[in-house]
């Protein structure tokens, strides 16, 4: 099999010749890779470890407006300004620095906002990635989200304010992110004709200790918005990948009912996350990809505490419905000898 067939088989509950590894890594961690590999290309990284990877698309926007040209650094097209941040020694983030919905309280004030349009993505270029990438590889994307986008337009404090204080005004704001996204979606799994198997929705609802929102807001602001998105992409034949940080188990049997197929990044630390309860509890409902801890092991252990992390991973997520991956991006001060031995257990591990 080669890594596209042995994703897909996982996906579609088959048995894959092995089972197929995924990773997440920082684009200072891939440079990284590139010099040591000597390889000039991101993919020709995966190819050469062997990594089944999961390509991610995008859909470029074309017409992105700065609200305020005075004001430096990026501007997305929802209106939400970035500045770089420098994490540490060897890696920079982009951190929202203005957030364009704060200062509004009204949900009229929304009608006059300059909102992104469906029409403006570059869908042409996206699908010739979709199409080219498919080849060899499944393919993940867009990345869209309800909440995430929210907040970084209103502000985190504020939006989970809002969810008590303001339903009104958020209910408003979401039906616009949820539409123009959802438009844009659906016009690019169009055009790209069974090039795209998974879309990427992305709502962190867990910290690190709990929920960051309840049930019931939950229910009430993001479930009937996130079935409509995985009602239309299943009827495209793709599959929901669903991305949520953090002690996030409660709300999982209501994504699950959403319509999520694949649930991401299984922070099992947290509380509730206990990879065998899940396992238990989901393992026939939904595919598990992640699990590999990446706040204290993969970055600060060695290489036998990995290999001890991943096969655990592996007996306990799989080894069927289970695609191992780094639980979030690998970091740049993360040992490259880690990474190949992340890899190697999952390459040798018997199912």
């Amino acid at each position: 099999m080669n890594a596209r067939e042995r994703v897909r088989a996982v996906l579609n509950r088959e048995t894959p010749d092995r089972i197929p590894v995924d990773i997440w890594m920082v684009p200072e961690l891939v440079d990284k890779m590139k010099m040591r590999l000597g390889v000039q290309h991101e993919l020709d990284v995966y190819r050469k470890l062997g990594v089944d990877k999961i390509a991610w698309l995008g859909v470029p926007y074309k017409g992105a407006e700065i609200i305020d040209p005075n004001r430096q650094g990026m501007v997305n097209h929802w209106g939400v300004e970035f500045e770089k941040v420098e994490a540490n020694a060897n890696a920079e983030y982009g951190e929202v620095s203005y957030n364009p919905l704060l200062e509004l309280d009204c949900p009229s004030q929304l009608e006059s906002y300059s909102w992104p349009s469906p029409d403006s993505y570059d869908y042409e270029v996206a699908v010739r990635e979709a199409k080219e990438l498919s080849r060899e590889f499944v393919t993940l994307g867009p990345w869209i989200s309800l909440f995430e986008i929210y907040c970084s337009m209103r502000s985190l404090e504020e939006a989970l304010m809002d969810t008590l204080a303001e339903p009104e005004f958020l209910h408003a704001a979401l039906d616009r992110i949820a539409s123009v996204q959802g438009e844009m979606v659906n016009r690019f799994l169009q055009a790209a004709d069974g090039a795209v198997d998974m879309v990427f929705i992305s709502d962190d609802l867990g910290s690190q200790s709990s929920l960051l929102m309840s049930p019931d807001a939950f229910e009430e602001f993001l479930f009937p918005r996130l079935k409509a998105w995985c009602s239309m992409i299943h009827s495209h034949g793709a599959k929901v990948f669903f991305h949520t940080d953090g002690a996030s188990e409660p709300l999982i049997p209501r994504l699950i009912e959403a319509g999520i197929d694949v649930l991401n990044p299984i922070q099992h630390v947290c509380p509730g996350m206990d990879c065998k309860e899940l396992k238990q509890k989901y393992g026939n409902l939904v595919i598990f990809h992640g699990g590999v801890e990446n706040q204290q092991i993969l970055p600060f252990g060695n290489a036998r505490q990995v290999a001890d992390e991943t096969r655990k991973c592996l007996d306990e997520l799989g080894p069927d419905g289970f695609i191992p991956c780094s639980c979030h991006f690998a970091q740049a001060d993360t040992p490259l000898c880690n990474i190949f031995a992340f890899i190697e257990t999952v390459h040798q591990y018997e199912i």
